[in-house]
């Protein structure tokens, strides 16, 4: 505003000495300035509509012409002017080290009840020998995440990552804790290339069914699906042949096992290195076409479990999919088979003690597949089934030879961030001269997504 008074008077202060000066020229000369002065009047009119202009904004930002801006509009900006001051706020509080970082996660209630051979657990990944139903409600597989997007990195390169935590406790899955990490990440990326440290699931095993009834472990944990989060570096590069449409996506990392959960007498425990670094690669192959899309993932894992003085080699090969055949309909699933799967936790039955006092690997196979439907956007049905078969002459007597269960569920969003579900399975558990047990389990789950 001071800017523009000072220029209308500079203005004035030119019109008047070039009138003054006028007087002393030649007629020719008095046209010219007569023609110049217009063209200030003209300026001088344009700066006035300007101020004008001005007054009028700061008048409607201040409140000045109540009758110029309805009550409607005004509340209208009052709510934008406080939505944007509470994300600063928050953005301050968030970002101390000037990174911006989201609040993810989902609060969740479950109400289930199980059979007679649930082994007192929420969730049982076998059935028991005996027990007796088990039935309540819990929230303790509620997920609190953070998620981040770094700084820039030298090479034009992004940092970004996450981690997720949940409450959920039970001492049959090493989680004596009311509070412990799920996933956690560090993404920093090259274009194409993609380097991540963190702890997440094993490389050759990246999918998972879809279900809220098991989520403080992975669904089909103990049926053919390989799970165990742990430590781990990876690297990986896509190849793009077509845009996105079609590519490959090759993988490699170091992974740190988990050994302690090997089922075996705590002599043999006591004499286990409880941890090991594993090599594993996968490479994906995937095309496009429209809505409808497939992918298909070979992988390979190789570790040495250390008891008692005694290397057991840990060889693994897989293979992932997924089947889009039309916008509505997707199948996923994943298989193995090797030796020593229990590093990356299958049944936990890796190795075993023979009479003799030799250590024996045990043979596995296994995996799981699911087919969902999604007839509209709120509602979806999962139907999926997995199993792992032990070699039945590496195990003792008691050992599981074959664990098996099915499920089906439906999910219905009641909003955008509230889903609800249902879901029922049956667990079969074959123990090695000991017949095979059920377990049903019924669950209604009720999610908050924020």
């Amino acid at each position: 505003m001071n800017n523009l008074f000072s220029k209308v008077g500079v203005i004035l202060f030119l019109a008047i000495t070039l009138s003054a000066s006028a007087s002393a020229q030649t007629d020719p000369s008095l046209n010219n300035l007569i023609t110049r002065l217009d063209q200030v009047e003209a300026e001088n009119r344009k700066l006035v509509d300007e101020i004008r202009a001005l007054r009028e904004e700061l008048a409607n930002y201040a409140g000045a012409t109540p009758d110029a801006q309805p009550v409607q509009q005004q509340e209208e900006r009052l709510a934008v002017q406080e939505s944007r001051t509470a994300e600063l706020a928050q953005t301050k509080v968030e970002a101390s080290q000037k990174m911006p970082i989201s609040l993810t996660g989902m609060l969740l209630f479950n109400a289930f009840t199980n059979g007679r051979n649930a082994g007192g657990q929420e969730d049982p990944l076998t059935a028991g020998y005996t027990g007796s139903a088990v039935s309540g409600a819990s929230v303790q597989q509620t997920i609190l995440g953070l998620k981040f997007d770094g700084p820039s990195l030298p090479g034009d390169g992004k940092a970004s990552g996450s981690i997720y935590m949940d409450f959920f406790q039970d001492s049959a899955y090493g989680y004596n804790s009311a509070f412990h990490i799920r996933t956690a990440k560090v993404d920093l990326t090259w274009g194409d290339t993609t380097v991540t440290v963190g702890r997440d699931k094993p490389i050759i095993s990246p999918r998972d069914p879809d279900s809220l009834a098991q989520v403080g472990v992975p669904p089909l944990s103990a049926s053919g699906n390989l799970w165990d989060w742990q430590p781990q570096a990876r690297i990986e590069h896509r190849f793009r042949f077509d845009e996105d449409n079609f590519g490959v996506i090759a993988q490699a990392g170091v992974y740190e096992t988990a050994e302690g959960d090997a089922s075996n007498p705590p002599s043999v425990l006591y004499g286990l290195e409880q941890a090991r670094p594993g090599y594993e690669t996968r490479v994906e192959l995937y095309k496009q076409w429209g809505k409808r899309r497939i992918e298909i993932a070979p992988g390979y894992h190789a570790s040495d479990t250390h008891v008692l003085d005694t290397t057991v080699p840990s060889r693994i090969w897989s293979l992932d999919w997924l089947v889009r055949p039309i916008q509505e309909v997707e199948i996923t699933g994943a298989a193995f088979d090797g030796r020593n799967t229990a590093p990356l936790g299958s049944l936990g039955q890796g190795f075993t003690l023979l009479p003799s006092g030799a250590i024996a690997d045990v043979r596995a196979v296994g995996g799981w597949t699911q087919v969902a439907f999604f007839p509209t956007s709120r509602l979806s049905f999962h139907l999926y089934g997995g199993e792992e078969n032990d070699r039945a002459a590496d195990l003792l007597t008691g050992g599981i030879a074959r664990n098996v269960t099915y499920a089906g569920n439906v999910m219905y969003r009641l909003a955008p961030n509230i889903i609800s579900a249902f879901e029922l399975s049956q667990t079969r558990t074959t123990y090695l001269s000991q017949g095979t047990r059920l377990n049903n389990h019924y669950d209604l789950a009720l999610g908050y997504l924020f």
